[in-house]
């Protein structure tokens, strides 16, 4: 009983596989700009077949995705970059930096001091490449690592968005012959504005699918998986203030000075509030004038 089962799913496998077969000899043949096999094929690489593969009547948008360790980020990017222009490509985004983990400073003497530094240098680039090409360039960012954390490579099948996109070209055409033959007034004029706008999106469309057939985009994210040590050499800054920290004679000197300016703020002070000085010195003298003197008690002998 399980061998007839095995012989019937075989069986429905290739009837499946001829009626896939004869389907795909039915679809009409489209290129959008981008290079098709006259046959199906599969090329096998030591990346992926996703990267290199071409299927007779399918249209694919190609793109990747690595993040991987590198002995040393600067060459490793120097390394790619050059790749990539040789293989026709361009690069669109590079960022490369150091991420300082730690900042510290010894000094050496009364003038030089050492600023040591430990940071990781890492770069998250994005290129683009000929799509015929992105096999090979996989293959040589691959030989750049030490580490693979992650890749992903992914080929999207557009072929029916295409073939959409065509008969959105038709219908926009036939609409515009359509206008034409109206007779000219303020709605002709409004719909054969919206259309040409339509026609410019779908013409905007067209391009961008163009353009990412023909060149795939590949994200590459890499870093050093070790922390770096950079040694600078600097001035100690330390001794120049302790140096220059404080001068007792000039110290001294500013003293004398501020006290002196100090007695003419008071000075100032003074003659500012002259009219309350003044109102007080007059109640002053007035309690004095009003109180009466105390009057001699006689003694008494004895």
């Amino acid at each position: 009983m399980k061998t007839t089962y095995i012989r019937l799913s075989l069986a429905s496998a290739l009837l499946l596989g001829i009626y896939s077969c004869k389907k795909g000899e039915a679809t009409a043949d489209y290129n959008a700009g981008a290079e098709a096999d006259s046959a199906t094929t599969i090329i096998s690489d030591s990346i992926s077949s996703a990267a290199t593969m071409s299927v007779k009547d399918k249209q694919f948008i190609k793109t990747a995705n690595v993040n991987m360790e590198v002995k040393d980020v600067y060459d490793a990017t120097i390394s790619i970059e050059k790749s990539v222009q040789e293989l026709g490509g361009f690069v669109t985004h590079s960022d490369l930096k150091s991420n300082v983990i730690s900042e510290d400073t010894y000094n050496t003497s009364d003038q030089e001091a050492m600023l040591i530094k430990k940071y990781q240098s890492e770069n998250m680039m994005q290129v683009r490449v000929p799509t015929a090409k992105l096999g090979e360039l996989l293959t040589l960012i691959n030989d750049k690592k030490l580490f693979l954390n992650s890749r992903s490579i992914n080929a999207e099948d557009v072929t029916s968005g295409i073939k959409y996109a065509e008969l959105e070209g038709k219908r926009i055409k036939k609409t515009e012959e359509n206008i034409d033959k109206l007779k000219t007034n303020k709605d002709k004029v409004n719909m054969s504005n919206e259309n040409m706008a339509e026609a410019n999106q779908q013409q905007l469309a067209n391009m961008d699918v163009t353009d990412n057939l023909k060149y795939s985009t590949v994200d590459i994210y890499i870093k050093e998986p070790k922390l770096r040590v950079a040694t600078i050499a600097i001035t100690n800054t330390k001794s120049i203030d302790d140096q220059y920290k404080f001068d007792f004679g000039y110290g001294v000197k500013s003293a004398f000075v501020e006290g002196f300016y100090l007695i003419q703020k008071i000075v100032v002070g003074l003659i500012t509030i002259w009219p309350i000085i003044l109102i007080g010195a007059v109640i002053v003298y007035v309690v004095r004038k009003r109180k009466p003197s105390k009057k001699q008690q006689p003694t008494t002998e004895i």
